[in-house]
């Protein structure tokens, strides 16, 4: 019988090398009849590559987790009663990008409006409820040199090293968004 051991909110640990280095040991001398689950919202500093190339790593990725826009529709139904039409459930799939949490979020926004079609049409992702569970969930837990960058940048539709270098005037602008991108926040490279 296989016995699962899961590690969940890896990613809390932050910059934990001990707790890196037995975690490594114990993938290394894993027992056979053991799997390890780790969820995390960034890749954690371990042996991933290796893993990979020998088979051993199964990973689920944003692009797995986003809802299709079959299972937008099907959520949006269940979670608010109501007809969508197939433009209305395609903006609101690619505006939340797919993302459970955001279509979530998008439907407690509906709730109680008269003008579900113009809310579509109108959201941006700038709903009060979606901003607060942002600012909770993601914001606060970055360091102030990331929550400054993220400020500084978030007037840019692209983001590249040298353009972030210059509106922050900062010469970390390529690290820091090599580092956003490993930790799966707010940047799709």
């Amino acid at each position: 019988m296989n016995s699962p051991l899961v590690l969940d909110d890896y990613h809390v640990l932050d910059a934990a090398p001990p707790i890196d280095q037995a975690l490594t040991f114990l993938l290394e001398h894993l027992p056979p009849q053991m799997h390890l689950v780790i969820t995390t919202r960034e890749d954690p500093p371990l042996p991933l590559s290796r893993l990979r190339v020998r088979g051993l790593l199964t990973e689920l990725r944003v692009a797995d987790l986003r809802f299709t826009v079959v299972e937008t529709a099907v959520f949006l139904h269940k979670a608010t009663g109501l007809e969508f039409s197939t433009n209305e459930i395609a903006a609101l799939e690619k505006r939340t990008e797919g993302w459970i949490a955001g279509l979530q979020l998008a439907a407690i926004s509906m709730q109680g409006r008269a003008d579900v079609p113009g809310f579509i049409k109108a959201f941006a992702g700038d709903d009060r409820y979606i901003v607060d569970y942002l600012v909770d969930e993601v914001l606060r837990r970055q360091p102030e040199h990331i929550r400054r960058f993220l400020l500084q940048t978030s007037i840019l539709d692209r983001l590249s090293g040298p353009l972030c270098e210059a509106v922050t005037n900062q010469e970390e602008g390529g690290a820091l968004l090599e580092i956003l991108e490993r930790s799966n926040l707010f940047v799709i490279p």
